[in-house]
């Protein structure tokens, strides 16, 4: 039987059509192996090919730590074998040793990522292969973004807590008296004492500010009666040795703490305070924190806003991770949005509006509600808030949707643009009371026509971001059960996405806008990212997974065994290649003066990206196939 033969017989390769296997044959060689060699050896260097083994028996063999050999598998014709190395350049982690002579086919790693490219069914069989070669080149591109900080100063943020904490520290029992603290904490010139029980643990923390706070401005004349235990806040927040500063720094603005504990299996190992954190940087991080919490008016805010911009820089500088940036930029994001609602609320105050009426919750709601946000992008926000009787109805209304302006307003100034289509807490239709928040999502679903879907792939990232929670926790349980109610609604949210597929032609090119001023480029924004997100949406709303972040839903989907690990992972890596790659775009493009439309032309990428930007669609174009598959939409 010929090579042709065999290989169109072989999963997964009769995936292929004739000519494919035909055109891959002739770059591949074949080679005999006598009875007892070995094909290769565990620890050996990869040699980038695939084997396929077309006669003879193989065998796995795993050689421990003592030298001792184990076979763990076999190997018969129309087996392949080695892809696990293929891309990564790692050593084998086992070897294969012919039991019987045998023949196998050397297909080169440039044939075999060929038919990755071009043959998607094909290629659906290698998810982990694939995701291995994402990464391998993701790590590269990644690596050489650092220029995207210009000449401004970087950021330590990939530098280790133990790099920078203090130790060993300097402790206090429950029991000590606050006189003797506060005597330990003058003669080292420190501000504050890390509070440890008998067994070293650490239980709590007394700063300079709690002995203020709670001793002198409480005027107690006997100091000596009063201990450690009794003054210490027992909320310590702490993280390991091996966190990043960027963890740190998201840790002291989230718990608007000056301290934090590095603590590692419940052992103290040294202390991290606001200070260090300053000295370590080289430029303004956190006292751009600082910077928007003193702010009292909109110019204040908008000096913030190019301070943030600063820390975006620091981090692309340090070629800290996408998922990373979505968690610090989403950090200050809502700051200064809260920031921005309570300078509204004052205004209200000042211009004889009073204050709230009831308690309610600002929502945010797309990019910002699934913390996608990285660069200021439009608006997508509403109110939430309480019910009222109905004499007061319009009252209320009125006293929201003014609020509601001066936010959206107040917003602009700080960057963020007006939304064209109006999803903004200054239309009513967006900022309601709770019970007709409930009446319009029971319809939307219901009613699930094309206008009412794109509505909906807005609305239902939604998040709190400042104000009474609650409320929209009970607006998120309402949409669980009334998805419940209307499961059909997953079906026209599915048949929506998959109405556009994934720019990839029949042999994997990429399919590019053919005129006008985007000719010869592709949106990664809304030809490619959107379906990731969409997909994911979907699932999320079928499982009742209240996460709103595309990364977090696919991880709990994972966890829930909806998606495998593999797949997950696939998926995953396959969002953060593409999200890197359209930040690492829209800021080229700010550079030159342009503005930030998520275009790119694919073919006028490095050779690298190009390839990683496709194998990512791949993932992409597999998870829709599979929610086409799931909800009945293919």
């Amino acid at each position: 039987m010929g090579y042709l033969s065999i290989l169109h017989e072989a999963q997964p390769f009769s995936l292929l059509p004739p000519e494919a296997l035909q055109a891959a044959l002739v770059k591949c060689e074949s080679r005999l192996y006598p009875k007892g060699t070995y094909i290769f050896r565990q620890g050996e260097p990869s040699r980038a090919v695939l084997y396929i083994l077309t006669n003879g028996l193989a065998e796995v063999v795993l050689t421990n730590e003592k030298g001792e050999d184990n076979v763990v598998g076999l190997r018969q014709p129309r087996d392949f074998f080695g892809e696990t190395v293929l891309f990564n350049d790692k050593p084998y982690p086992g070897s294969v040793r012919a039991v019987e002579d045998c023949i196998c086919l050397l297909m080169p790693r440039e044939v075999f990522e060929s038919l990755l490219e071009n043959y998607p069914k094909f290629a659906g069989y290698f998810t982990q292969t694939l995701l291995e070669r994402m990464r391998v080149i993701y790590e590269e591109v990644v690596a050489e973004q650092s220029y995207l900080a210009g000449n401004l100063e970087t950021q330590p943020f990939r530098k280790r807590l133990s790099e920078i904490m203090t130790s060993p520290v300097l402790t206090c029992r429950a029991n000590q008296t606050v006189t003797e603290v506060a005597q330990l904490m003058a003669e080292r010139n420190i501000g504050a004492l890390v509070v440890v029980d008998g067994q070293e643990r650490a239980v709590g923390i007394v700063t300079d500010r709690d002995l203020v706070a709670k001793v002198l401005a409480q005027g107690c004349p006997q100091t000596g009666d009063i201990t450690a235990d009794m003054v210490m806040n027992t909320q310590l927040v702490s993280l390991p040795p091996d966190a990043f500063y960027s963890e740190a720094l998201l840790a002291m603005v989230k718990n608007k703490v000056k301290y934090l504990a590095v603590v590692d299996q419940g052992h103290l190992f040294g202390i991290i305070s606001m200070r260090d954190l300053i000295r370590a940087r080289s430029s303004g991080a956190l006292t751009t924190v600082d910077t928007i919490e003193t702010s009292r008016n909109l110019d204040d805010l908008v000096q913030a806003t190019r301070e943030v911009d600063q820390v975006l820089v620091g981090l692309l500088a340090e070629n800290a991770p996408i998922e990373e940036i979505f968690v610090v930029m989403s950090e200050f994001y809502d700051r200064l949005t809260a920031k921005v609602i309570q300078l509204a609320e004052e205004e209200m105050v000042q211009a004889g509006l009073g204050t709230p009426p009831v308690p309610y919750c600002f929502i945010t709601m797309g990019s910002g509600g699934r913390k996608e946000q990285v660069l200021r992008t439009d608006q997508d926000n509403g109110i939430i808030y309480a019910d009222v009787p109905a004499n007061l109805a319009e009252e209320a209304q009125n006293y929201f949707l003014t609020l509601g302006e001066k936010i959206v307003n107040g917003l602009v100034a700080c960057g963020f643009a007006r939304c064209k289509g109006n999803v903004m807490a200054s239309n009513p239709e967006w900022t309601k009371p709770l019970r007709q928040w409930y009446l319009d999502v029971t319809s939307w679903i219901a009613q699930p026509v094309p206008e009412i879907v794109r509505k909906l792939t807005i609305f239902l990232d939604f998040r709190p971001v400042y104000g009474k929670k609650e409320l929209a926790q009970d607006l998120r349980h309402f949409v669980h059960r009334r998805v419940e109610d209307y499961p059909v609604l997953l079906h026209f949210l599915a048949k929506d996405d998959l109405e556009y597929k994934v720019p990839l032609g029949f042999f994997r090119q990429f399919i590019t806008e053919k005129h006008g001023e985007h000719k010869n480029e592709i949106d990664l924004k809304r030809a490619v990212c959107v379906h990731m997100v969409d997909c994911a949406r979907i699932f999320a709303l079928k499982w009742g997974i209240d996460e709103t972040s595309t990364l977090g839903r696919l991880k709990i989907m994972e966890q829930r065994n909806i998606f495998n690990p593999e797949d997950s992972e696939y998926y995953s890596t396959a969002y953060k290649i593409l999200m890197t790659l359209r930040l690492k775009t829209n800021l080229k493009k700010l550079e030159q003066g342009l503005e930030a439309d998520n275009w790119i032309n694919p073919n006028q990428l490095p050779k690298k990206e190009a390839a990683t930007l496709r194998y990512a669609m791949l993932a992409v174009d597999k998870l829709q196939s599979f929610t086409g598959t799931v909800f009945h939409a293919g």
